[in-house]
């Protein structure tokens, strides 16, 4: 992980824990991923920050205010003291703790009291909940340190409260109090202060609440004094800057009675909050949170206007699809929306875009729109913001060249948007550049060169349902069981290229007569290579296991190029109906297209077990490399294509070899686990896989998270380098396969193609 959303990580390596050799971007990781967790219970509250820019054991810094460098997008506060203003960060979105990890802010400490008022005039609020530091005096043991956090809890629970434990990750358990009506901070530290007292009184031998260290040995220290407005204390989940890279971790009740309590590394915090979520869940009401639709809200009624208006902060998505819309307010403009970071980025342009290099067209940025907005058509009533009709005039998706956007409450200068548009009506590369402020110019770019053979990748089909397409609109062909395979026939010489871009010519010595059959032309075909079982269907098994007896075939479905001429442009209609041609001279396979509607073609694919169905829009282009919407690919079979991330000892007669593999799924945190597989294997595949593996093995996990105890016991780790597919019975809510069953490895695919069908 790079960079999150405008904070973009620099010296990633740099370790800023040398003890554990832990590095910038562990930490970084860490705070963006803890971020659903520990936002709630920092969000509105003035954030000082203890930064070790060189790492722990070296010079640190303390800060209050925040650099005049620090990013506009930051909320900030300022606080009246009697040495003058101070004006804080307000950490409210995971982009936030992104910036205080790339600042190796390791500690986050934070108030007990909240901001309160508007946006441009905050003050500081009442105190929302009491904090107890237990600290413990010379010669205290961590166990006496609970005992008394009991003692704490059976007096605060007395009085009506709730109390919730963390180990602090340094010396001390935190004791955290919700109150349900805030009080003033002054209040706050005195009702601390007579609850320490008390207990100091009915705990002479075992608890001081006096701020005098000489009186602290042999004592925990129950310190109130943190609850003052003018004080703060290191957050819950925020590391710690100790020797190891441990954590301000949440605990339950119970583990507090555990003789064996120790603090937590920030890694088993990650795999704690996978395990039981937010164990402050209800210590926290959720602050008002901005995210990067609060200024599109804020212009809009839900109850007036009948565009989406998601209460939600947005989720990140592929950051490849856009949207046109011509839209008829008090003047025609167009709109262009652009997917990032879970929000369309928008610009207005009053007469679309450019259609040649020779013009350019003013784009006026607007406010972020909500992924909603994709597919919206409809009338804004007249009065509302943007009043008027609203058309999709044009959707599909894009590749990024460059992506440097301001906001339009952002820099003046300095934004650049580079794209290639794959679109029904727009199809091209284009230069977004922002000229002042909010004023962008919208310049179509001169098309690169045609492509070679070596620049094609497949287009992908995206995954959903075939239910409701209509033969109208959609075409519909058979999803083979096989291997995708891209063919250069160039008059009589013949290149395979799988999906992956490797050279496969030389392992499918049966398609040389392709070479003959297309000797009179220079094609470029996309297609299946399919191993046929003896009733002529294409197997998995078959391909997996095949023998030189095995009948193979190339079934193609596109043709990208033809003699001199490139058709990645032309329309699937037009592409398919060149293709027909070239088949009727001979030799070539082009499988018929099932006739119907998406219903009526589901139920032919059921009927011969196929694999599914492939829908393609007829006035689709061709889009290489890219997963697109104008093909929807509905499988019957739910399959999935895996990582091997490791394998198990087998048992019984499998015990000197494979009993299951450690499969897994690349995520925007590295692999994630999704559960082992130990049937569908033959003896020769398992033979075949141990010995492919051998040579990976590790003794690092390749997982970004631990694995779960009953998963990890006895597992040999290799580098995450092998792509197989099984079968599965469902997808759990924990992301995990159910009822897995291998059909075999994926020799033509590599693991960062793998991602969840």
């Amino acid at each position: 992980m790079d960079h999150f959303g405008r904070v973009r990580l620099t010296n990633p390596d740099k370790v800023l824990y040398p003890a554990t050799g832990t590095t910038k971007a562990e930490v970084f990781e860490y705070y963006v991923v803890v971020a659903d967790a520990m936002v709630p219970h920092i969000a509105g509250r003035a954030v000082t920050r203890k930064r070790w820019p060189n790492g722990v054991g070296e010079l640190e810094f303390f800060e209050k205010q925040l650099a005049s460098s620090a990013p506009d997008w930051l909320t900030r506060g300022s606080v009246v003291h009697k040495s003058g203003t101070t004006t804080y960060p307000i950490i409210d979105s995971r982009e936030g703790l992104a910036w205080i990890a790339q600042q190796a802010s390791l500690e986050v400490h934070v108030p007990q009291w909240r901001f309160v008022g508007d946006k441009d005039a905050l003050t500081p609020g009442p105190a929302t909940r009491i904090v107890f530091d237990l600290d413990p005096g010379e010669g205290v043991t961590f166990r006496q340190l609970c005992q008394v956090a009991h003692e704490v809890r059976d007096l605060i629970t007395g009085m009506g409260l709730t109390a919730y434990p963390l180990t602090s990750g340094s010396k001390g358990l935190h004791l955290y109090v919700p109150l349900e009506d805030p009080i003033s901070s002054q209040g706050a530290s005195v009702l601390a202060k007579r609850i320490a007292q008390q207990l100091e009184k009915t705990m002479p031998k075992q608890v001081t609440a006096t701020m005098t260290k000489s009186l602290r040995t042999g004592k925990v220290f129950l310190d109130w004094s943190q609850n003052n407005g003018n004080k703060t204390t290191i957050a819950p989940y925020s590391m710690r800057g100790r020797a190891e890279p441990t954590v301000a971790a949440p605990r339950t009740w119970d583990e507090i009675e555990d003789p064996d309590l120790r603090h937590l590394r920030f890694d088993e915090v990650l795999e704690r909050i996978e395990q039981f979520g937010d164990l402050l869940a209800d210590l926290d009401e959720k602050a008002p949170v901005e995210d990067r639709l609060t200024k599109y809200r804020s212009m809009r009624d839900p109850s007036k206007t009948p565009e989406p208006v998601p209460p939600k902060p947005p989720t990140r998505g592929n950051n490849d699809r856009f949207v046109i819309q011509e839209h008829h307010a008090r003047r025609l403009h167009y709109d262009l929306r652009l997917e990032r970071d879970g929000v369309l980025v928008s610009w207005a342009v009053p007469k679309n875009l450019p259609e040649s290099p020779s013009e350019n067209r003013l784009a006026v940025h607007t406010e972020d729109h909500p992924m909603e907005y994709l597919t919206f058509h409809g009338t804004i009533p007249k009065g509302e913001y943007g009043g008027g009709d609203m058309i999709v005039w044009d959707t599909g998706t894009y590749d990024t060249e460059k992506f440097n956007d301001h906001p339009p409450d952002g820099p003046a200068k300095g934004g650049e948007v580079i794209i290639t548009l794959h679109g029904s009506k727009i199809d091209g590369r284009y230069a977004l550049i922002q000229t002042d402020g909010k004023n962008w110019l919208a310049h179509r770019m001169k098309d690169q060169a045609n492509p070679t053979f070596d620049d094609i990748a497949p287009m992908l089909a995206t995954h959903g349902s075939v239910a409701k397409y209509t033969a109208t609109q959609w075409a519909f062909e058979g999803k083979w069981d096989g291997y995708r395979l891209l063919v250069d026939a160039d008059h009589g010489n013949l290149c395979l290229r799988s999906r992956s871009g490797r050279d496969v010519t030389r392992e499918f010595p049966q398609l040389q007569a392709l070479a003959a059959d297309l000797a009179d032309h220079h094609v470029v075909l996309d297609g299946e290579i399919v191993a046929l079982d003896e009733k002529g269907v294409p197997s998995f098994g078959e391909m997996q296991n095949r023998a030189r007896a095995t009948r193979i075939e190339f079934w193609a479905f596109d043709i990208l190029r033809l003699d001199g001429r490139w058709l990645l442009r032309a329309k699937y209609r037009d592409r398919r109906r060149i293709l027909e041609m070239l088949a009727e001279a001979g030799g070539l396979i082009v499988p018929p297209q099932l006739d119907g509607d998406g219903p009526e073609a589901l139920e032919h694919a059921r009927e011969r077990k196929w694999e599914g169905v492939v829908a393609k829009k007829w006035d689709s282009t061709y889009q290489p490399g890219r997963r697109s919407s104008a093909w929807i690919k509905d499988k019957i079979w739910n399959t999935q294509e895996v990582v091997i991330g490791g394998w198990r000892q087998g048992e019984g007669g499998r015990s000197s070899g494979i009993g299951a593999l450690v499969l897994g799924i690349p995520g925007p945190d590295g692999l994630q686990f999704v559960g082992r597989v130990g049937t569908g294997f033959t003896e020769k595949d398992l033979a075949h896989l141990k010995k492919t593996l051998a040579p990976l093995h590790t003794k690092e996990s390749p997982f970004a998270t631990r694995l779960p105890t009953q998963d990890a016991k006895g597992v040999t780790f290799v580098r995450p380098e092998l792509v197989g597919e099984v079968r599965y019975s469902e997808r759990t809510s924990d992301d995990r396969l159910r009822q897995p069953s291998w059909r075999g490895l994926r020799p033509d695919k590599t693991p960062d193609e793998v991602t969840w069908e």
